[in-house]
């Protein structure tokens, strides 16, 4: 690699950092919610917590182990106690609130355990108690207590068959929520008739608080006959256990199965608020990418679609710079967030980062003055111990030359092996937040005639 691809990619990687800092728990936490002796703000309103008899912190995701450690740093005197469950591995020492390790992205019985907890912490919790439920990307698969009927066992296969068909992580929550006893706002009618508020670091496009680890503090506007189009437009009905077919068929014909709907009694003294997301990854990438002397582009922090697809039209906008300096002139920093999807074809090993820098590198080849990153926020590519991967104009030709055919390894979803091969995958070890991917485009004109930027 050339001293110039050496220097835009550390940058690449310095401007990923960045973006992480950015939506640290802590910090996002600290962005919204300050105190003043009794007085609790959270961004705008006010708690007086002399008046509650008892303060409990539930929750669950990513993130929500760092975002207890800062709520205790807010409220910790007042803290009774309470349950968080995070993903294993995403820990953060904490002195009131007991912290469970489970399973993601398939529950298992220690969510399992910790989300009874949380249900029971949630129901004792009475009229002059309040709760404070922190919530991150991964929650759902961290809270899975189904409904009556349905097994854990049937849970994991059901998410298994979704994630493996390419639904959308939206799709898999309307599903989630219609077989839980806790998602779709059922957690908010547990802590009823408790104040609650419900801080939430969102991983989903829109930051949409229902569909944000199912939404379990939140009206659900879901309904059985979306859970059965889902099914039936991706034809699973055959894959799924029958106990979930059976409770999606009695659903229809009975709304009291419905989770709660706009207007139920608990959300009245619920309050949500999105503390942090990719929208705030993104910006302090730019602001990064300028200060190293890029010129930042945001495409979006929406992007969804097929990865390979995805990847194709990122490389044509690099390209695009390159010819004629549009949209955005080198040197260049092109950003974009969001979270897309892999339909699985092969019987590889590798996530949506590492496949969207596969499929790129082919797009690229042959041109050394554009590097690509994309990165899972929560250090987490699919069932890796990589954040994603980076690429360059010569990662192909370099493929090549180690018996490495890129096509082949995109054809069998293994970018993982590929990129292990190459010691190209990007490794950052748990993150403890969760705001989907971020993409990195660094482009620079200048090393083609071989003057390349020192970026600092």
């Amino acid at each position: 690699m050339t001293q110039s691809l050496t220097h835009m990619t550390a940058a690449a990687k310095d401007i990923f950092s960045a973006a992480l800092t950015a939506v640290a728990p802590k910090n996002c936490i600290h962005r919204h919610c300050r105190r003043n002796g009794d007085t609790l703000e959270v961004d705008g309103h006010s708690y007086d917590l002399s008046q509650y008899d008892n303060i409990y912190v539930i929750g669950a995701g990513k993130a929500s182990a760092a975002m207890a450690a800062a709520v205790e740093e807010l409220a910790g005197d007042r803290i009774a106690g309470g349950v968080i469950i995070v993903k294993y591995g995403y820990t953060t020492p904490l002195e009131k609130i007991r912290l469970i390790e489970g399973g993601h992205p398939l529950p298992d019985d220690n969510g399992l355990q910790g989300a009874g907890e949380i249900l029971e912490t949630a129901r004792m919790a009475g009229k002059k108690d309040l709760v404070i439920c922190l919530i991150s990307g991964g929650g759902s698969a961290l809270m899975p207590v189904p409904a009556a009927g349905i097994s854990l066992h049937d849970k994991q296969k059901t998410m298994d068959v979704l994630l493996s068909c390419g639904a959308t992580i939206s799709e898999i929550n309307t599903i989630r929520k219609h077989i839980s006893a806790v998602k779709g706002g059922r957690l908010a009618e547990a802590v009823y008739p408790a104040a609650l508020i419900c801080l939430i670091i969102s991983d989903v496009v829109g930051d949409d608080p229902s569909t944000i680890a199912s939404g379990p503090t939140v009206p659900d506007a879901g309904t059985f006959t979306d859970c059965l189009g889902i099914i039936e437009e991706y034809g699973i009905a055959g894959q799924l256990p029958e106990a979930v077919m059976r409770h999606v068929k009695n659903g229809l014909g009975d709304s009291r199965l419905e989770p709660p709907k706009e207007g139920a009694p608990a959300f009245k003294s619920t309050r949500n608020l999105i503390c942090g997301g990719n929208r705030e990854a993104i910006d302090a990438a730019r602001d990064k990418a300028a200060e190293l002397g890029f010129t930042p582009l945001v495409l979006s922090t929406t992007i969804q679609g097929e990865t390979a697809e995805i990847a194709k039209m990122h490389a044509a906008i690099a390209k695009e710079v390159l010819a004629s300096g549009n949209p955005v002139p080198s040197p260049a920093c092109i950003l974009s967030g969001g979270e897309t999807t892999v339909t699985l074809g092969g019987h590889g090993k590798g996530g949506r980062n590492q496949h969207f820098c596969l499929a790129a590198a082919g797009e690229i080849a042959g041109m050394e003055n554009i590097v690509i990153l994309s990165g899972g926020t929560d250090g987490t590519d699919g069932p890796t111990d990589a954040a994603g991967a980076v690429v360059h104009g010569k990662t192909a030709e370099i493929a090549l030359s180690k018996g490495l055919d890129p096509r082949h390894y995109l054809k069998e979803n293994d970018s993982y092996t590929f990129f292990q091969t190459l010691g190209d995958l990007l490794v950052t070890g748990p993150t403890n937040t969760n705001v989907m991917d971020i993409r990195i485009m660094l482009v620079d004109a200048l090393t083609s005639a071989g003057r390349g930027k020192t970026h600092r």
